[in-house]
């Protein structure tokens, strides 16, 4: 049985890199294709990516109309460049820089304080876990409040960090900002949305105490 379990897994090992192997190869054609003037090849592109430019422009921008104006831009500004993407994996990096640009140029044009939620408790961990309870909605709606409040820069490293689960080193090329910037604006934007969680939650706490008290005397 043991070696029958071995031998299942080492199939399923392969074909899973045959699967892998096969949708590089299929990005890396519709690249070419699309380079070349294939509308089908990049309508395929854009499907396959617009999930991920929307969902970054939308938790930053936090405008379902402005996020989807921004991504059509965005994708606007990849058919004028397709010549210059190189694989699969370099559209994605391509794509997640220019939609951090846009979104903070967009953010300071207009003055927008926009919100996004944090996936994980901020009291519990300042780096995002593999797994775990899903988190509190209302929790969520008051991390989105307090996260608005930060910086541009701040609030997309955030971004890059908890929803894209980029790495430091990574938002740091893509941003074009020194590691240790990255890394000490985490920790003061975490140190500041974990403080301010505490206020409010220190607030409300004694607001209810009030009421409580009024409605016994």
């Amino acid at each position: 049985m043991t070696v029958k379990r071995i031998a299942f897994s080492v199939r399923l090992c392969a074909y899973y890199s045959l699967v892998a192997h096969a949708a590089v190869n299929e990005g890396r054609e519709a690249l070419a294709r699309s380079a070349h003037g294939d509308q089908a090849a990049f309508a395929m592109i854009v499907r396959e990516h617009q999930g991920m430019v929307f969902s970054m422009a939308y938790h930053f921008l936090r405008d379902r109309w402005l996020a989807e104006e921004l991504a059509q831009e965005v994708f606007l500004h990849l058919h004028k460049n397709l010549r210059a993407i190189q694989s699969p994996a370099h559209l994605v990096y391509w794509l997640r820089k220019v939609t951090s640009h846009r979104c903070i140029d967009q953010a300071r044009r207009q003055k927008l304080r926009p919100r996004v939620s944090l996936t994980e408790y901020l009291e519990r961990s300042p780096e995002p876990a593999a797994s775990g309870p899903a988190p509190d909605p209302l929790l969520a709606d008051v991390l989105g409040k307090l996260t608005a409040r930060l910086p541009e820069r701040s609030r997309m490293i955030v971004i890059l960090r908890f929803q894209e689960d980029l790495e430091p080193a990574e938002i740091a090329e893509m941003m074009g900002i020194p590691l240790g910037t990255v890394k000490s604006n985490l920790h003061r934007s975490l140190a500041l949305l974990r403080a301010r969680l505490e206020r409010r939650g220190a607030a409300s706490l004694g607001y209810r105490s009030g009421k409580q008290k009024e409605m016994s005397g």
